[in-house]
């Protein structure tokens, strides 16, 4: 909702789309070992966070927290001003790679299949495409890749690369194939 409002749904999963203070004081908890912590449930059926509902976290002896842009840098201020990264609050972070057009192919297969099953819920997002001939969805899949994934991988999810402790670069049959760690 907060995304259409901002006219931001084109910009899904760009960095911009994030609410990187509720990011921050949900690590900030967790960091300091605060009780009973909670996060907002996300729905990959309907798109959004599920108002309402959250998953709370009681000061866990680990916490793996996934996402594309959470090795982003952020913006640094002008003025000199300490600003938290979400990857400050991380011990060990880990990048999962692979081809770009592997990425590309496993996108427009997933795209596919989700469109013969989870996309034929009338509650889906994206409900619409399960509705179109397989031509006319292989070619929006195409597109969403081309302008809006494609575009975010290269402008800000590749870049981050280099911040992750360790790379995992997958290979054509989604098994690891090469492993990079960084000098601990």
């Amino acid at each position: 909702e907060i995304l259409r409002r901002d006219n931001l749904m084109e910009r899904k999963g760009f960095p911009d789309s994030y609410d990187v203070g509720a990011l921050l004081r949900f690590l900030s908890g967790i960091k300091s070992a605060q009780r009973n912590v909670r996060a907002p449930v996300y729905s990959h059926l309907t798109y959004d966070v599920i108002p309402g509902e959250f998953v709370t976290i009681d000061r866990p002896d680990i916490l793996i927290f996934e996402g594309i842009n959470v090795l982003q840098p952020g913006k640094l201020p002008r003025d000199g001003k300490i600003v938290p990264f979400l990857s400050d609050f991380f011990d060990f972070a880990i990048y999962i790679d692979a081809d770009e057009k592997l990425i590309h192919q496993w996108y427009i297969q997933r795209f596919m299949r989700l469109r013969e099953t989870a996309f034929r819920n009338p509650d889906s997002f994206f409900h619409r495409y399960s509705q179109l001939s397989e031509d006319a969805a292989r070619a929006i899949a195409e597109g969403l890749w081309t302008n809006i994934n494609l575009k975010n991988l290269r402008e800000n999810i590749l870049p981050t690369r280099a911040r992750a402790d360790l790379i995992l670069r997958k290979g054509a049959n989604h098994l690891v194939e090469e492993v990079a760690l960084r000098k601990l």
